[in-house]
């Protein structure tokens, strides 16, 4: 046995203030819990610590685990010193934000090759390793999912899509964030178009695909609500025209009797809104100028105030006689 050979420096764990045994800790944290950069590295031999990322380490042997790279990940994008509870400093986004939010299409933690982290554009921060650096003009506000900051579904969305060159897994992605009622429609598309990705054909015959079943799903909850409510029903999708005269546009649901009609605002923002705003805002004026009221619902109202959005139609259909006879309009089919 050699008795001058040299001895290893066990990596003796240190405590987390739970009082578990610590398993990632940033070069400042070490520094502010007495460990000196000689020590550390001491410590970083086969069987000892490792380092993850550059000023991040894992302070136990064995391979990270998918837990241990995301918080490795936020350890390397936060400022140094900079604490958890101190704001949006940096957040989880892209796949493994939509892994976090259980996104079925979205690919297991262990899969990802890739984790984004989302921080403010001011940081000067590089990606590295396996972790990619998405910067914000304004941070969302996060979602704690599984003790992580996380970024909402609609940045989480457009975060993914950026690094996604497959049509059918994009589509799949805006699918599920819709279908799914993790989001609206009009969410993912503004983020998108923050994003400048809707000058990618693939994005946007996704982005298409999902308006148009976005605006279905709306479709389904506006009859579900007559129904569920006990209101009169009405002539669905139509489009109504003065007699011999111009044609004033089409409606979701009308009832003439009561001169009420109700228009599904589904709108997204795109390169055109500005125009196909003022043409929505055109024909409602000459609706209701007409005598016909026009109640406007969003695809969220309907899925998450429906007996509000019931009780302003049922208000709509009520005052009917107490308004000024509307001007005869001609009802076709749309």
């Amino acid at each position: 046995m050699n008795h001058n050979a040299p001895i290893t420096p066990r990596p003796h764990p240190l405590s987390s203030r739970t009082g578990r045994a610590q398993r990632l800790a940033s070069s400042a944290q070490l520094r502010a819990q007495g460990v000196p950069a000689a020590d550390v590295a001491a410590r970083c031999r086969p069987g000892g610590w490792q380092q993850l990322l550059p000023g991040v380490f894992l302070l136990q042997p064995g391979p990270p685990t998918s837990e241990d790279r995301l918080h490795a990940a936020l350890l390397y994008a936060r400022r140094p010193g900079t604490l958890p509870q101190q704001g949006p400093e940096a957040m989880i986004t892209g796949l493994a934000a939509l892994t976090l939010h259980r996104f079925s299409s979205a690919p297991p933690l262990t899969a990802l090759e890739r984790i984004d982290v989302l921080v403010p554009r001011t940081r000067r921060l590089r990606s590295t390793g396996w972790v990619r650096v998405v910067r914000a003009p304004e941070a969302p506000e996060p979602v704690q999912l599984t003790g992580v900051p996380v970024a909402p579904v609609a940045r989480a969305v457009a975060d993914a899509v950026s690094g996604l060159s497959a049509a059918a897994e994009v589509r799949a992605l805006l699918t599920e964030a819709v279908r799914g009622g993790h989001c609206e429609p009009a969410a993912v598309v503004r983020e998108l178009s923050r994003a400048r990705l809707l000058s990618r054909p693939h994005v946007v015959d996704a982005v298409d695909a999902v308006l148009t079943e976005g605006r279905s799903l709306s479709e389904e909850r506006l009859y579900e609500l007559v129904r569920e409510f006990g209101l009169p029903d009405p002539l669905w999708n139509v489009d109504l025209r003065l007699p011999g005269g111009p044609h004033l546009g089409g409606v979701d649901a009308y009832w003439p009797d009561q001169a009420v009609a109700v228009e599904l605002d589904t709108r997204a923002p795109r390169q055109d809104d500005d125009e196909l705003w003022s043409e929505h805002a055109r024909k409602r004026e000459h609706l209701e100028r007409l005598g016909i009221t026009v109640v406007h619902l969003t695809p969220r109202k309907l899925r998450e105030a429906r007996e509000q959005q019931a009780a302003v139609v049922r208000t709509a259909l009520m005052a009917a006689p107490d308004r000024h006879p509307a001007a005869y309009v001609v009802v076709l089919p749309r």
